[in-house]
């Protein structure tokens, strides 16, 4: 038997935070009947941007990240904002983050972050021929070195641990797939 979508009924917030909102909703399983309680982390959608220099390196960040209280290797990327599509902010969040402008920009695909309780989705952006024409344009919790890495390099960066976070691990893969198809 499959799985089949469940009936949702009140939804409670818990708090508005800067980046998500936590709501608790209540549902009904379709097998047993019986109502229980969910959270979930309701968010903007994400960008995540594989940018390429003009030699054809992948422009990549450095930064400290609470979460894991380590300085991760990452590709560009944020939020959102309400009204862009997943290319503009692409373009925005590589200028404010490293510099970078110009380019090719294509959209490669998107994915759910964690379906169990975000609510968004994580678009992969691909920007080619990328010069250092800009200035960074950093928030105030943002503090980023830019790294140059050659994509043949990528995999073993993730083997090693080098990079760890998910988000980037799955925009390469979804760049891996693309190539395989073309």
């Amino acid at each position: 038997m499959s799985p089949e979508e469940w009936e949702t009924g009140e939804a409670e917030e818990h708090g508005q935070f800067r980046i998500f909102r936590v709501k608790e909703v209540q549902a009904t399983s379709p097998r047993t009947g019986e109502e229980l309680s969910f959270y979930l982390l309701e968010c903007n959608d994400w960008v995540n941007v594989i940018a390429f220099t003009e030699a054809g390196e992948v422009v990549m960040i450095r930064q400290y990240r609470f979460g894991t209280q380590q300085v991760e290797l990452e590709i560009p990327g944020g939020v959102i904002e309400e009204g862009e599509t997943p290319e503009e902010a692409a373009v925005r969040e590589l200028e404010e983050e490293t510099g970078y402008t110009g380019g090719e920009v294509s959209y490669l695909g998107s994915v759910s972050p964690n379906p169990a309780f975000h609510t968004n989705r994580c678009h992969t952006v691909v920007i080619q021929g990328v010069t250092p024409d800009g200035t960074q344009s950093l928030d105030p919790g943002e503090d980023l070195e830019v790294e140059l890495q050659a994509l043949n390099d990528v995999p073993g960066l993730i083997a090693d641990g080098t990079i760890r976070h998910s988000l980037v691990m799955s925009a390469f893969q979804l760049l891996g797939l693309a190539a395989d198809t073309d």
